[in-house]
């Protein structure tokens, strides 16, 4: 009986960057048990504790800086809750609060905490209107100047891609996903040409971001943890100055181009140009 727990506890000290990053299916019933009763109740209690604690701050917190910053410790507490560690590579190329369009692949429910986690200033998030109808998140989002968009509603998405402008215009970066859902398979999805629309017509730089890893640790239709490295890689920002909305599609397609280059990097980023990031 000895050797047995010993195999199991040597197996749960294991760091996330020695288990393979293929997540088994189906996945060891120690990882769903562990998920079902610490993970998702601790995951729960962050969330109902910032949200809360946000949705107060906002009453008198007009700027937003204080929201951002609950939000950035909800997200790292995710992080360190699901016994993952977070990276980014290519830091150099974020443009800290100046306005520009961020956009990355969609991979998993826990994008927005990676997001959140790895940049280091505040922003505002396009995100699908169904997470305004979630308890304490929506909470957040609506009181912190996110803004929602429902795809399938025509009007309703021109309407969101007016306000999203104006918030560019007043100089804060905006981010948004695409692939306009998170993807099946890992693999990336067909874009949506809002990203593009809005860098041009704010005349502000685009910048692609892929993420690597989180797929993994929560595909969608899933419910349980497989804890690994995740890995943000933010590419170099593409100027729009210039460009008309003639050239939309054309923008849209470089886009997508620069985030599957971000997704097969050429060999180890050097200890150099990749950072983790304490969580």
């Amino acid at each position: 009986m000895k050797p047995r727990l010993k195999k199991l506890r040597q197996r749960f000290k294991r760091r996330p960057n020695q288990r393979p990053q293929q997540r088994p299916n189906p996945l060891p019933r120690l990882y769903r048990w562990r998920t079902n009763f610490i993970q998702a109740p601790l995951f729960v209690i962050l969330t109902a504790l910032c949200g809360s604690v946000s949705f107060l701050v906002s009453l008198v917190d007009k700027k937003g800086n204080a929201q951002h910053s609950i939000a950035r410790f909800w997200a790292r507490a995710c992080i360190w809750n699901s016994y993952s560690k977070l990276k980014l590579a290519g830091a150099e190329n974020l443009l800290g609060s100046a306005p520009a369009v961020y956009a990355c692949n969609h991979t998993s429910y826990m994008d927005v905490p990676v997001i959140f986690a790895a940049l280091p200033f505040q922003f505002r998030i396009i995100a699908w209107k169904v997470l305004w109808r979630i308890p304490f998140i929506g909470w957040y989002l609506n009181r912190s100047g996110q803004l929602p968009i429902d795809t399938r509603n025509p009007r309703a998405s021109i309407s969101s891609m007016a306000t999203a402008a104006k918030v560019l215009r007043t100089g804060m970066p905006l981010f948004l996903f695409p692939e306009g859902g998170r993807t099946s398979d890992g693999a990336l999805r067909p874009f949506l040409s809002g990203a593009a629309y809005l860098a041009i017509r704010a005349q502000v730089p685009l910048v692609p971001i892929a993420l690597s890893g989180v797929y993994e640790l929560l595909p969608i239709h899933t419910h349980h943890f497989y804890p690994g490295i995740l890995t943000v890689r933010v590419g170099e920002p593409i100027e729009t100055t210039g460009m008309t909305m003639r050239q939309t599609d054309e923008l849209t397609a470089r886009l997508r181009e620069s985030i599957e280059r971000l997704l097969q990097p050429k060999g180890e980023e050097s200890a150099r140009g990749v950072a983790a990031l304490g969580t």
